[in-house]
């Protein structure tokens, strides 16, 4: 037992894949080709895609919902965590991206699993709303732009059934948060963000660690 962090260094994190990691093909090459994309760093790590795959096949999900898809690498181990009549509604807005997680999920063998939703995310919350499916989500991952992430969540939770599951990605910042000298608009977002799951009496909740950090949260 102990009570302080064990360093996660370059050399860590390679023993910790090596020892748990269970990458899918398709997924191991979309993380290869994406490698060196400008926005490599909207991908989680792989090791946060296997967490999300665990904690939808814990809970039994069968619906679950994603905010921001970037090129599929988290919905697609999501959706491989479903059962065949499972579904994961995506909320994207750009539909290039979209088309080349498209190709995963169909390599992956989940396409059918996942309903593609373009557009403003809070669009698509709400009208998931207006549509009668309040608290018909076990899972709900938000990982799209920072400064919306309140409003993501409001509506996230409202789609959550009891003891359902909110996970929301990059809440260390890669450390910013702890640097009172920060005052980029996303990290504020985010020490705001954080204090507010803190402070909310409807959830249970944890920090994953592990990458840039999840916030995970149990909705009561």
């Amino acid at each position: 037992m102990s009570r302080t962090y064990t360093p996660i260094t370059t050399e860590m994190a390679d023993y910790i894949r090596g020892v748990s990691l269970r990458e899918p093909e398709a997924l191991r090459r979309l993380r290869e080709e994406t490698e060196d994309h400008p926005q490599a760093h909207w991908q989680i790590a792989p090791e946060q895609g296997q967490f999300l795959h665990v904690l939808a096949r814990a809970i039994g999900a069968a619906r679950t919902l994603e905010v921001g898809v970037f090129m599929g690498y988290s919905s697609t181990w999501v959706a491989l965590a479903l059962p065949p009549d499972g579904k994961l509604v995506a909320c994207d807005r750009n539909a290039e991206y979209a088309e080349r997680a498209r190709r995963t999920w169909r390599e992956a063998g989940v396409e059918d699993r996942i309903e593609l939703r373009l557009g403003p995310a809070l669009d698509t919350l709400g009208a998931l709303l207006a549509e009668g499916q309040a608290g018909s989500f076990d899972l709900a991952f938000i990982d799209a732009d920072k400064g919306a992430y309140p409003a993501y969540y409001e509506r996230a939770l409202a789609l959550l059934r009891p003891k359902g599951l909110l996970v929301a990605d990059n809440v260390l910042m890669h450390g910013s948060v702890i640097d009172a000298n920060d005052r980029d608009p996303d990290t504020e977002a985010i020490r705001a963000f954080n204090r507010k799951l803190h402070a909310d009496s409807r959830i249970a909740l944890s920090i994953a660690t592990m990458g840039d950090g999840f916030a995970v949260a149990c909705k009561l």
